[in-house]
């Protein structure tokens, strides 16, 4: 039977987390970034509570003479993206310096062939900084379901634990009762599971979200 469509299969992995946090998704390659916020969130999952943008490196290249002017006199363009050599998209309504409007920007604009990265931080204070590669692009029939989540492994950090470091900090304590930060991390964490991860609860969301 022929196929009808074509999906982007992206693996997202929670940067500097050992042994890595990930989630592999399909997802159309017509998802607006706004859209692919949305399933990121639901995928660790995270609670969509504080600012985000997305990160597209790009080649970098000296300032010109032009522009060097421009910054000493404050008066004239400097094209930023180009001399720091990434490419950052948002929410309009942050009112981020220097960021384009996620919304307007394809994922098939960005991830145009196997191994293109495209990088995600949710949380300027915790920085939960996210890596997301399209590993291939697979043939799907007209029934198959998108966004949608094939694989993943651990548990994604509570929202506010204060960034890789504190959360692994609190584990630790969680589980040493002699800990001195014991009773805090239990408040704190109660009975959570840091192995656990089922991709049909993210399944089930997304559905709900997306309504397909």
């Amino acid at each position: 039977m022929a196929h009808a469509a074509q999906a982007y299969q992206i693996k997202v992995t929670l940067q500097f987390s050992k042994p890595p946090i990930w989630r592999r998704l399909l997802v159309s390659p017509d998802t607006r970034l706004d859209g692919l916020h949305v399933i990121l969130q639901i995928a660790m999952p995270w609670t969509n509570s504080h600012l985000h943008h997305f990160m597209q490196k790009i080649e970098r290249r000296d300032p010109t003479r032009q522009e060097q002017t421009a910054v000493m006199s404050g008066k004239g363009r400097v094209d930023w993206e180009a001399i720091r050599g990434v490419r950052f998209f948002s929410d309009p309504a942050f009112e981020l310096d220097e960021v384009n409007d996620e919304s307007k920007v394809r994922l098939d604009q960005i991830l145009r062939q196997p191994k293109d990265k495209l990088f995600y931080e949710y949380d300027f204070g915790d920085s939960w900084q996210h890596e997301i590669v399209l590993e291939k692009v697979v043939p799907i029939d007209a029934g198959d379901r998108l966004p949608r989540c094939v694989k993943g492994k651990l548990n994604c950090p509570p929202d506010d634990s204060g960034g890789l470091y504190g959360y692994y900090e609190m584990l630790e304590a969680l589980k040493d009762p002699d800990h001195e930060g014991h009773e805090d991390a239990v408040e704190w964490l109660g009975d959570f599971d840091p192995t656990h991860f089922d991709p049909a609860e993210v399944n089930k969301e997304l559905a709900e979200v997306f309504g397909k």
